[in-house]
């Protein structure tokens, strides 16, 4: 799982397929919400606010 900005979507799609040979899920954070879940403050790879959800 990876919480990315627009600028690292990319990478985190790319890195997703490689370890679980799949494609991903795409949420865009400001769409869903879950309960037992805090979002992180920033992007897995950067300091920048976190746009997206990969699973």
């Amino acid at each position: 799982m990876f919480v990315v900005c627009r600028e690292h979507l990319d990478d985190a799609i790319e890195e997703f397929v490689d370890v679980y040979e799949q494609p991903p899920d795409l949420y865009e954070l400001e769409k869903v919400t879950f309960t037992d879940w805090a979002q992180p403050s920033h992007c897995s790879y950067c300091v920048k606010p976190p746009r997206y959800l990969v699973v």
